[in-house]
């Protein structure tokens, strides 16, 4: 028997707002909220939150320095075009040079890194 079942995730960050507004753009959705908390509602049970942290670092990738935390990954049917739409929306290229592989390594505007991977 689970001592508890997971409710949301949540990412720090400058501004909640524009961040939940970025992931809706990649995964699609619904943004609910505004200031310190929002959260973007993905699906019938599925639930990516926001919350404000003024003075936020982002995690470092790859880095011996700082740990990065946590990172999600986000299923795609096609890598190159969901590269090119994540681009488009403010992301930046972390390690996606190794063309051969199934996935890439990218980081959200607030700079939390996340891998879209080829389902």
């Amino acid at each position: 028997m689970a001592l508890a079942t997971l409710g949301i995730v949540a990412l720090d960050c400058p501004d909640p707002r524009a961040l939940a507004g970025f992931y809706a753009e990649v995964l699609g959705g619904t943004v609910e909220g505004d200031g310190e908390w929002v959260e973007l509602k993905v699906g019938d049970r599925r639930t990516l939150a926001f919350q404000a942290a003024p003075g936020h670092v982002p995690p470092k990738w790859p880095g011996s320095d700082g740990a990065q935390q946590l990172h999600l990954d986000l299923d795609v049917d096609d890598l190159d075009e969901a590269e090119r739409g994540v681009l488009a929306l403010g992301a930046r290229p972390l390690d996606t040079e190794d063309r051969s592989r199934s996935w890439r390594v990218y980081a959200d505007p607030a700079g939390h890194p996340f891998c879209l991977c080829a389902c």
